[in-house]
This record gives C-alpha cells, structure tokens and sequence, in this order.
C-alpha cells in the first residue's frame, strides 16, 4: 500500500497524518504553538516555531506509523492570510502576524474609502479584511518601513512550512486568494491592487501554483532528520478552508460542508468565481481543485457558544462529570431533546466574540431574546444549539442567494458527534446531512492533494471517492422545516434591529469600564 503525508499548521499547533491509499490513518503526531500578543488587537507567532513543531509532528506520525518507506507525497496546508516576511537570504525577518491581528483597521478603511467597493469587488471579488496581506504589509510599511525595507518575499505560513522541505519558494491560488492583491476570478495576480496599495510587485512570488500540482521535492538532509526518503514530491497544498473543502469531499458543486467547532464554518465549491457582493464577509476563493473556486463563511462562536454554557451555567455539573470520566456535552444535549423545537420563543444569538460571516461586526454580543418563566435548562440548551445552527444557515442562504446548489451538507466538528445536532442542521438547512470517515478533514485533504500529484489519483474526484465514505445520512423532516422557517425568521430579523445598539453599548463599556 502507498501513504501519504499531509500536515496541517495551525494556529495552536502543528498536526501531520500518514494517510493511507484507501484512507486510513497509519500515524498521527502534534505539537503545540504559541500565539504572541504583544499589543491589544496583535497576534503574532514565529515562524521558526511552525518548523520546529513540524519536525516533531511529522517525526512522530512517521515513527507511530512504521511506514516512513512507503510515503509517497507529502501535502501541507495551514492557517490562511499570516503574512510571512524573508530577507535577501530568505530567512525571517521578525514575526508573522497572522490571521487573528487587527491592527491595520486604518488601512482598511483606506483602501475602501480610496478605490470604493465596486472596484475591490471587480479586482478581487471580495470586500478588505484586516486579515488580508495588503493592510498588513501597508501597515508595516507606514509603522515598521525599517523592517519593511528588508522584505525580499511574503509568504504564507505554510509555504514556509514547503520551502523549509524544499529549498523552493511557492505560492498557490487558494491562499493567494487572501492576500488582497490576488485577481481571484484570473487565478493571478492583479497589478492594480499592487498599485492602489502602493506595494512592490517584486516581495510575491510569480510561482503560483494550482494546490496539486508539485512544488518542489523533499531535501536530502530534511529527509534524514525525519526518518522519511529523499526527493519525495512536495505539491503546492491548500489553505485550510479548502483543505478541509476537499477532505470533506466537496470537490464539486452541489456538495457543501459544515463545520461546528469553535468557530462554524460553512464552505462550497463553485464552478465560477462568486464575487462577495452583498458584502457579508463571505471569503469568494480560488479552490484546492483546478478550475473550481470557493465561497464560504465564518461565524466566530459556534461550538464556542455551546463551550461557554458548559463552562457558566454548566459549571458545576462540568466538574463533577470530568471526576467522573463522563461528558457534560452529553447531558446538555440530552436536555436539548427535552424542549419542544424553537425552545418555546427563546432565540440566541451567538455573537460572543462579534461576528463576521454574515455581519462583519466587532461590536455584535450574544443575546437570549424571549426569555420568560416558562424556559429553564432544556430551553436554554437548545436554544443556544438552534442559534448556532441559524448562524450557519446564515452562509447557506448566501450560497442560495449566489444560485450556488446546496444537495447535501458534509457535517464535522462537534456538530457531527450529536444526534440531535445532525437533525437540527438537516431541519434548519432543509437538506441532507452526511457524516464521513474522516474527521482530520484538513490533513487528509492536503494528503489527499499529494497523492493526486504524485499520480496515484487522476483528480479530486477519484481522490475523493477512493478516500472518503459516507458513515450515515440525516433527511430534513418537512414539519420540522416549516417550524424553523418560521423562528430562523426572527432569529433573522434581531441583528438588524439590535446593531447600533451593539455600537452603542460598546462605547459604554469603553467609558466606564
């Protein structure tokens, strides 16, 4: 049997999975990374930290699998938008600031009120984010031009992962899709936003590559360090979204995936490029698989949400079932089953942490609207479970909206180890819901982009029907789907109605506390 190496650099860690032909998992390995925030609104990590926990991540899956002879391509996929900066030499030069900084509000806001949004849409078919490379690196060059002025190439963190396997410098189109100086419907690089942003064409590389295709092949000294055979191919990976896109299965329109961990994802592949025009904060990509682009968006506090009623109102219970080995979920779950669907009027809101997909909002607060004698905890639990839910059909209603098809829906994370969360997507979304084989969707999908470039899958469609199998199928049931029609209808309805007052509230506690 061939393996295949896919590792995924996080932004807590570094994950790598040998991947078997027929999908199995052969050998797992992890390390932690550590975030530096230095300043309110920063978050940095050193790229050296990525490297150093790779090597003990791949060491380990290698070692636990017994087959380091036997892998045949290695894939890398990571956290998306960190912009990583080389010197002459092509060594680091400082920190990456990575997704999760804010810092270059301003420059957003420049950019917008500079070329208007009609013309960022055209160029890159999405609105500016302070996570994208363009406002960071202006931002660098505007607050830090000493370091700016050592800038020999950006990269993202994990094509610095590749180039440390390789000795070779790459880029491809999914993560390039988040720079905001990509052309995204061209698949290349758009002078105009270089231009408008007054950066150096020259700091990208002009080596942008589809995910599959091969970027370089393993270093002989790289190889020895890690128990693995030299020139073993290296493709051009993916960023994670589109990563775990692929390792979900959702190489082709039609086929959506779910994704309920801390925050919820919902992402889709598109047969065109679908530019962001109701300008929702939904990310219109450059997909893993050649010829196929990517919408998707983000809620910030999906499984967060469900965490933070475990960790308050759960509290006790959450100890008391951890001295016994048992799990607090389930028991917040089972009271969930018990309240009738719509939690008798209550509705959540889940926006702890602000919002981004379909209100990009810094200033949006969870809300229990409805609240009467009458709810108690089975209410409650619910009513958080169907908020998150509501949140996420939130991004299917735009893929709808884009004449994007949404047949089935690819559950993972947490919201696809729970019955009733299964039911409750299949009922809120009106459509089926599928769990797979895989649960380390994004390794896999970056394992599964090796193997298509080493030639062992003609394409991501073999690839996916050779890998990923279906574990069960949750059907919408139609009584249900009128129900939460009718309450997704509030559940809508309250972000208009509450948003400048969020604004407001927020420049309170900015006064007085």
């Amino acid at each position: 049997m061939k393996y295949f190496l896919g590792i995924d650099s996080g932004t807590s860690g570094v994950k790598a999975i040998v991947v078997g032909e027929d999908g199995s998992s052969a050998g797992v390995g992890y390390e932690e990374i550590d975030l530096i925030t230095e300043k309110p609104m920063w978050a940095e990590q050193n790229p050296s930290d990525w490297w150093r926990a790779c090597k003990k991540a791949i060491k380990q899956a290698v070692n636990s699998s017994g087959v380091g002879d036997r892998i045949f391509g290695i894939g890398v996929t990571g956290q998306m938008l960190g912009s990583t900066l080389l010197d002459k030499d092509l060594e680091p030069i400082g920190n990456c600031i990575t997704w999760l900084d804010q810092r270059a509000v301003e420059e957003v806001s420049w950019i917008i009120d500079t070329a208007g949004m009609d013309f960022l849409l055209d160029k890159t078919s999405n609105i500016p984010l302070t996570g994208y490379w363009a406002p960071k690196l202006m931002w660098i060059k505007k607050n830090q031009p000493e370091l700016f002025d050592q800038i020999a190439q950006v990269i993202f963190p994990k094509d610095f992962i590749k180039f440390k396997l390789t000795g070779e410098i790459s880029l491809e189109v999914t993560d390039s899709s988040g720079s905001y100086l990509f052309d995204v419907a061209n698949r290349r690089w758009s002078d105009e936003m270089f231009e408008l942003c007054e950066l150096p064409r020259e700091i990208v590389s002009e080596n942008v590559i589809e995910s599959q295709e091969i970027a370089g092949y393993l270093k002989k000294d790289v190889a020895e360090e890690l128990g693995l055979n030299a020139n073993i191919p290296v493709v051009g990976g993916a960023g994670d979204q589109p990563a775990c896109g692929l390792g979900s299965g959702v190489y082709k329109e039609g086929i959506v995936s779910a994704t309920i961990g801390t925050s919820g994802v919902v992402y889709a592949a598109a047969n065109k490029p679908i530019p962001d025009v109701k300008r929702a904060a939904a990310l219109s990509f450059c997909h893993s698989v050649p010829g196929t682009w990517c919408l998707f968006g983000c809620t910030l506090a999906a499984g967060g949400s469900f965490k933070w009623l475990r960790d308050t109102v759960f509290a006790k219970e959450r100890d008391l079932m951890n001295e016994r080995g048992e799990d607090v979920y389930r028991l917040m779950t089972d009271l969930a089953s018990q309240a009738q669907i719509g939690s008798e009027g209550l509705v959540f809101l889940p926006y702890l942490n602000g919002e981004r997909t379909p209100y990009p909002d810094p200033y949006a607060k969870g809300v229990f609207f409805g609240l009467s004698y009458r709810h108690g905890l089975n209410e409650i639990s619910r009513s958080v479970m169907e908020g998150v839910t509501f949140s996420l059909r939130d991004t299917i209603e735009l893929l709808r909206d884009a004449d994007v098809s949404v047949n089935e829906v690819r559950a993972s994370g947490g919201g696809a180890k729970s019955k009733l969360w299964l039911q409750m997507q299949a009922d809120i979304y009106d459509a089926s819901i599928v769990t797979t084989n895989v649960s380390e969707t994004g390794c896999v999908g970056a394992a599964m982009l090796s193997a298509i470039g080493a030639g062992h899958f003609k394409d991501a469609e073999e690839a996916c029907n050779q890998i990923i199998k279906p574990i069960s199928v949750t059907e919408p049931q139609s009584k249900n789907v009128e129900m939460y029609e009718d309450f997704y209808q509030t559940y809508r309805s309250l972000y208009g109605t509450l948003k400048d007052t969020f604004a407001k509230q927020a420049k309170l506690v900015e006064k007085w506390m």
